[in-house]
C-alpha cells in the first residue's frame, strides 16, 4: 500500500505549536500552572510510615500538647497563689502588730465603757470626745480582729489550693511522660528508626548535639552540651494561635480556604502557614491534598519545598540550608503554633521527644529530603 506524505500547512503548524505550549503550561484539559515538579504523590503512603503510625503519633502528640498546656496552667495558678500567700502573710503580720498595739493602748489607758466616760466628763465637749475615742478604738480593734481572722482563712484556703494545683501538675506531667513513651514506641514498632538525632539549627546547620530545639520542653537528658556560641540569624517569632481558657487546643474542622490548593485548612493550620511565610520562609508550599490517611486530607498539614521551583530531588547546598532553618524555626515555635510533629531529611521532631531518626522511604518525597512536613494539632 502506498502512503503519500502531505506536508503540513502553515496554519496546521501554528495549531501544533499552540497545543505544545498549552500542554507545557498545564492549561490543556483543565490543568493549572504549578511548580516544575509535582507535590509528593497521592498514593496510599504519601508521607512514609503507615496509617497506624500516623494515628498513634497524632494521639500521642496531641495528648502530650494538651497535658503540657494543663500543667503550665496549673503552674501559673500555683505561682499566683504563692504570691497571694506571701501578701497574706505580710498583711497578717501587720494586723497582729496592730491588734497588739490597740490592746496595749487599752490596757495602759484603762479605757472605760462609754457610760463611765460620760459620768466622769467635766464638760459636754470632753464627754463627746471621750465617748468618740472609746468607740473608735473599740471599733478599730474589732475590725482588725475580723480582718485578721478572714486573712488567716484565705491563707489556709490558698495553701490548700497550692497543694491541689501541684497534684494536678504532677498528674499532667505523668500523662506527658506516657504520651512521649507512646510516640517513641510507635516509631520503634513501625521500624522507621526512632533513635535520638541531632536535629537542625536556625543557622541552617545540622547539629550533632542531642535534641536540638525542643519547643520549650527539653528535659535535662535532652539538653545540648556546651559549645562555642554562634551568632544566630534573627528570625521573626510566630504569633501564638488562640487556645481554650485552660490552655488546650480545641478540635477544628477543615473550614478555611487553602491558598496553596483548591482544598481547605483548619484555622490553626492557616495561621501556621501565614506565620511561617511572615518569618521569611516563602518558597513553594502545598498543604491540602486527598490521601488515604494523615493530616493533609484533614487540612492539618503543609509540605514546604526546599527548592524554589517545587518538589524535586534531595535538597543540597542552599536548598538544604533553607530546609534546616525552616525545620528548626517550626520547632522553636511549636508551642505557639500547636505543632504535632515536623519531618525533614530522615528525621522527625515530636513534642517531648525532640528529634528522632525517621527512615520513611527511599525517594526524596517519602524520605522528606526535598520538603519539610508540618503537622498541626
Amino acid at each position: 500500500m502506498l502512503v503519500t506524505f502531505v506536508a503540513p500547512t502553515a496554519r496546521f503548524r501554528v495549531v501544533l505549536a499552540l497545543v505544545a505550549v498549552l500542554a507545557a503550561l498545564g492549561l490543556l484539559f483543565g490543568g493549572v500552572p504549578g511548580p516544575a515538579v509535582a507535590a509528593p504523590s497521592t498514593a496510599e503512603d504519601d508521607e512514609g510510615g503507615t496509617a497506624s503510625l500516623r494515628q498513634k503519633l497524632d494521639e500521642a502528640a496531641s495528648g502530650y500538647n494538651n497535658a503540657r498546656a494543663k500543667a503550665q496552667a496549673s503552674e501559673r495558678r500555683r505561682a499566683a497563689l504563692i504570691q497571694k500567700i506571701a501578701a497574706a502573710e505580710k498583711r497578717i503580720s501587720a494586723l497582729d502588730r496592730e491588734v497588739q498595739e490597740l490592746s496595749a493602748a487599752a490596757y495602759r489607758g484603762g479605757l472605760p465603757d462609754p457610760a463611765t466616760a460620760m459620768a466622769n466628763s467635766r464638760s459636754l465637749p470632753d464627754m463627746i470626745g471621750d465617748v468618740g475615742l472609746i468607740e473608735s478604738l473599740s471599733q478599730r480593734r474589732q475590725q482588725t480582729l475580723d480582718e485578721l481572722r478572714n486573712s488567716r482563712k484565705d491563707l489556709a484556703a490558698a495553701q490548700r489550693e497550692v497543694d491541689e494545683q501541684l497534684a494536678k501538675q504532677r498528674a499532667e506531667q505523668r500523662t506527658m511522660d506516657k504520651r512521649r513513651r507512646d510516640a517513641e514506641k510507635a516509631l520503634a514498632a513501625a521500624d522507621v528508626g526512632g533513635e535520638r538525632t541531632g536535629g537542625f539549627s536556625t543557622d541552617g546547620d545540622n547539629t550533632d548535639q542531642p535534641a536540638a530545639s525542643s519547643g520549650g520542653d527539653r528535659s535535662s537528658a535532652e539538653a545540648p552540651q556546651a559549645t562555642t556560641p554562634k551568632k544566630r540569624k534573627k528570625t521573626r517569632r510566630a504569633a501564638a494561635a488562640p487556645r481554650r481558657s485552660d490552655g488546650t487546643w480545641a478540635s477544628q474542622g477543615c473550614s478555611q480556604d487553602d491558598p496553596t490548593s483548591g482544598g481547605c485548612l483548619t484555622g490553626r493550620t492557616l495561621h501556621a502557614l501565614r506565620q511561617t511565610k511572615a518569618a521569611g520562609f516563602t518558597r513553594y508550599v502545598h498543604c491540602f491534598r486527598q490521601a488515604s490517611f494523615g493530616e493533609h486530607p484533614k487540612g492539618r498539614a503543609c509540605d514546604f519545598a526546599a527548592s524554589r521551583s517545587g518538589f524535586g530531588g534531595a535538597a543540597t547546598g542552599g536548598d538544604r540550608t533553607y530546609g534546616n532553618r525552616l525545620a528548626a524555626w517550626l520547632v522553636e515555635n511549636a508551642d505557639r503554633l500547636a505543632v504535632l510533629y515536623v519531618i525533614w531529611y530522615r528525621q522527625i521532631w515530636l513534642p517531648g521527644s525532640g528529634w528522632r531518626a525517621y527512615q520513611s522511604g527511599g525517594d526524596p518525597s517519602s524520605a522528606h529530603t526535598n520538603h519539610v512536613h508540618l503537622s498541626i494539632q
